[in-house]
């Protein structure tokens, strides 16, 4: 599964390092509040062409098969709540992979196992035993997750009516290493071999393994492949399967697609792939060559015996560049030459900068090696967290709660002094006390109340981390202000360990008696919140960084940022310096990050005229966007196509979307080919032919529209709808960027989908697309490059309530991004930027819901 989700909880905690203040609202903030008598699939962000199940979790598309009839769609899923845990199969089937019913659920979670992703297969020869070969069982081939030891294994489970019922083996499990980070078996018929393979993923180890049986029972290994390509998480979900190269049968290659997550190309989840050959035993991908990056001027390459002009801050640096790891780090590799900015000195507690003298811009990019950390910078930061003055309402550091009142048993009898067992590692709160209601894990609830107070400054701040379930859901983890027994502001965590600023505006209350009360109501993931420092001011607290990263100043603001990826192995980066040409600015390395991965590694600032490309970009993705993971395909498909659906969201904050009473969406299936492109084979993807089957009779068309340095509404053209399939045509002419934007209106929404001439890259910004503030790594700008063909680019966009998927040229270029834009944001433009541009055809179908 996308799941290592025994170990899963706490692996999103170090993911989400990327500490930022919390959702605040003098309403409940999201997730949207249902009305009782909301029709189901008709809530705000509800997809409409999309699965998602009527109500609760939903992650990885498992169990892909096609069977009399019916395509089957299994998937993760909590039938107790719209967070992560208990995972088991949901199921649902599809006669064309447009319209989706949703069955009973088929594989569930017990007192000894959750049910984790798999696959399923058709056994025509009933070589198990568990059917007959009149009636063939469909088997479920799934990763039994132990509650006891964490140890996952490969299981069985059958059904003989059409996936209908279900029945798990006795002899569960049928493979077992012994190991915690083993899972996610893919298996298919492999007729030359007459035997099944599978395809199963050491996630941990960044491998996979592959074995064969004659009855699913008792497996061989064949061979493994990894580490390659992307290993900056962990591997999971992998597929494996041939396809015809340019639809040439007598040329065909395998592919090995390998979801990885938290080191995608965008950040967070993504879906990596290799092509190559496999002769029944062993998979060895095409030899791409090595890399070697641009020639530039080296600016600093921390060689000598100090930093020489670059001049430090805090204590994370030390006084000279390090040779390598420093004292209690593991093993840095990727540098070059002797030395590199390594800020582990004294510890991930420690902090620091190190920042360049001024220097004028004078090349198109910079490029630089980076390593450490994933915490990236947050615009609005503050270096420097000195609390603000005012009347402290509470710090927690008197080893008591004072005359707070506690019930329940999440706050025990006192402050908590830091992290806490099981508890991955807490930072960022002040002195030696915080109320942290983790104890004895996140299944304890309970309340903990100031007394009465009198508002009479114009702040109230205070430090928050851990869950993020605001006010107004079903199991809130929130701070809440309380004036005549009613709740007028609230706030919840990010999902994250770290604690950082928030600050209510309470100068319309001036006068008024309130309390604070701190509630945690939730049992599942991130069930839990941690609070510090409660003060009443007249100034509003600053957020402070948290960021490991490499940040480009000009005009005092920063311009340019890259992280690491929590890894010791430092990867080229580059900072487009373009638009700065002829201006001062400086290189920042910064560390203010003091949880897990709390350092940074730099070395080798070059300036020079080419972006060098890191791993990840010279990595294959079957998708660049931020929500396209778990990526598998179905087996049996008719007519040998083979078909590819993904969980359509992040890791980084797929547990904080603004969805209720489901959270999670399946991507639209695609159809996938091998294709040569720029001389090199490449996976490729479009929309189910079916998909069309939901457009209305009459699209909305525009032709000839040519635009120069500015947006042009097609709504009067009809070309507006919170669903919609967009077919576009686009000569370039002399515009730098050019595109559609869609979903605009309210406030300004809009989620731009362009095309930047300037650096060949396809690119959805939705930095403006909507709800966006429940995780700081939501908004953003995700590229894939494409080339133009004779100067033009050809885009097919697929619009729903809270997505867009955007599918470039030929499908060799895709982008899927979740986005929660106002019900009201339903227009349409075309725009260019820095020259002209020409719309040269567009066709806009509404799409009808399959819900309804």
């Amino acid at each position: 599964m996308s799941s290592a989700r025994v170990s899963r909880h706490a692996r999103i905690r170090m993911m989400a390092a990327v500490a930022t203040v919390c959702a605040l609202s003098a309403a409940p903030p999201a997730p949207q509040a249902v009305a009782a008598d909301t029709p189901a699939h008709t809530e705000t962000y509800r997809p409409q062409f999309h699965f998602t199940p009527q109500k609760n979790w939903m992650n990885d598309p498992n169990g892909l098969v096609y069977y009399k009839g019916e395509y089957h769609l299994f998937y993760q899923y909590n039938p107790n709540g719209n967070s992560w845990g208990d995972m088991s199969w949901g199921h649902a089937v599809s006669k064309d992979l447009v319209h989706w019913d949703e069955l009973p659920l088929a594989l569930s979670h017990d007192d000894e196992e959750m049910v984790f992703s798999g696959s399923a297969v058709v056994d025509w020869d009933n070589t198990t035993g568990f059917g007959t070969k009149k009636n063939p069982p469909m088997v479920a081939i799934y990763t039994s997750a132990y509650k006891d030891s964490g140890k996952q294994a490969q299981s069985l489970a059958y059904s003989t009516d059409r996936g209908r019922t279900w029945t798990k083996y006795q002899g569960n499990p049928v493979i077992d290493l012994g190991s915690k980070d083993f899972r996610d078996p893919k298996v298919q018929w492999y007729a030359p071999a007459r035997s099944w393979l599978m395809t199963v993923s050491l996630s941990a180890e960044r491998k996979v393994q592959f074995y064969s049986s004659k009855n699913l029972k008792d497996w061989d290994l064949l061979s493994e492949f990894g580490p390659a390509g992307a290993t900056g998480g962990v591997w999971e979900c992998p597929d494996l399967f041939p396809l015809a190269v340019d639809g040439d049968k007598n040329n065909v290659k395998w592919v090995l697609v390998v979801n990885i997550n938290p080191g995608g190309i965008a950040g967070g989840s993504a879906a990596q792939y290799f092509v190559g050959d496999f002769d029944g035993k062993k998979f060895t991908a095409d030899d791409k060559g090595t890399y070697t990056p641009p020639t530039g001027t080296v600016m600093q390459d921390f060689e000598g015996t100090d930093f020489g002009e670059w001049t430090t801050t805090g204590t994370a640096f030390g006084q000279e560049p390090a040779a390598g790891a420093v004292d209690g780090q593991g093993a840095v590799a990727g540098f070059e030459g002797k030395g590199l900015a390594n800020s582990f000195h004294g510890g991930d507690g420690t902090t620091g900068t190190l920042t360049s003298p001024a220097f004028t811009v004078d090349s198109p990019y910079l490029n630089f090696k980076i390593g450490g950390g994933r915490h990236p910078h947050e615009a609005g930061t503050v270096l420097n967290g000195t609390p603000p003055d005012g009347t402290v309402l509470a710090d927690f550091e008197g080893g008591t709660y004072g005359d707070w009142t506690a019930t329940g048993d999440a706050f025990g009898t006192a402050p908590a002094t830091g992290t806490l067992p099981g508890q991955q590692g807490v930072s960022g709160f002040l002195g030696n006390g915080l109320v942290n209601t983790f104890l004895n894990g996140d299944s304890t609830t309970g309340t903990l109340t100031s007394p009465e107070f009198t508002l009479d400054k114009k702040h109230i701040n205070f430090l928050i981390g851990g869950g993020n379930h605001p006010a107004g859901s079903p199991a809130p983890t929130v701070v809440e202000l309380v004036v005549d027994g009613r709740v007028v502001r609230s706030a919840t965590g990010k999902d994250t360990e770290a604690l950082n600023w928030a600050s209510w505006d309470v100068s319309d209350l001036a006068g008024k008696k309130a309390r604070i009360k701190i509630v945690d109501d939730n049992t599942g993931g991130w069930g839990h919140l941690n609070v510090d420092h409660i003060v009443m001011s007249d100034t509003q607290a600053q957020r402070v960084s948290q960021e490991t990263s490499v940040n480009l100043i000009v005009d005092g603001q920063v311009v340019r940022s890259a992280t690491g990826a929590d890894s010791e192995t430092l990867d080229w980066a580059s900072f487009d310096m373009r638009p700065y040409i002829g201006k001062k600015a400086r290189v920042q390395v910064v560390d203010m990050n003091t949880g897990g991965w709390g350092h940074v590694l730099a070395d080798r600032f070059t300036a020079a005229e080419k972006p060098a490309k890191s791993v990840l970009q010279r990595a294959d993705w079957a998708d660049y966007g931020k929500d396209y993971y778990a990526a598998v395909s179905w087996e049996n498909a008719p007519g040998g196509r083979r078909y590819m659906i993904g969980w359509m969201n992040n890791w980084d904050y797929g547990g904080a979307i603004p969805t209720s009473p489901w959270r999670g969406a399946q991507s639209v299936p695609r159809e996938m080919a091998l294709r040569t492109v720029d001389g090199q084979v490449r996976l490729t993807s479009k929309p189910v032919g079916s998909l069309e089957s939901l457009r209305g009779n009459r699209p909305a068309t525009a032709s000839a529209i040519t635009v120069e340095n500015t947006s042009r509404s097609l709504t009067g053209r009809g070309a507006e709808g919170k669903a919609l399939d967009i077919e576009a045509t686009f000569s370039l002419g002399d515009a730098d960027r050019l595109g559609l934007k869609v979903r605009t209106g309210a406030g300004g929404e809009e989620t731009v989908i362009g095309y930047d001439s300037t650096t060949q890259e396809l690119y959805v910004d939705r930095t403006r697309s909507g709800a966006g503030d429940f995780n700081s790594t939501f908004p953003g700008v995700q590229t894939a490059p494409l080339k133009a063909k004779d100067g033009k680019v050809k885009l097919r966009v697929l619009v729903d309530w809270s997505s867009v998927e955007v599918f470039g040229g030929d499908g060799e270029a895709v982008i899927t991004d979740q986005i929660f834009p106002d019900p009201s944001s339903t227009g349409v433009e075309v725009f260019a930027e820095g020259g002209t541009t020409t719309l040269d055809h567009l066709q806009a179908w509404q799409l009808k819901s399959i819900w309804r």
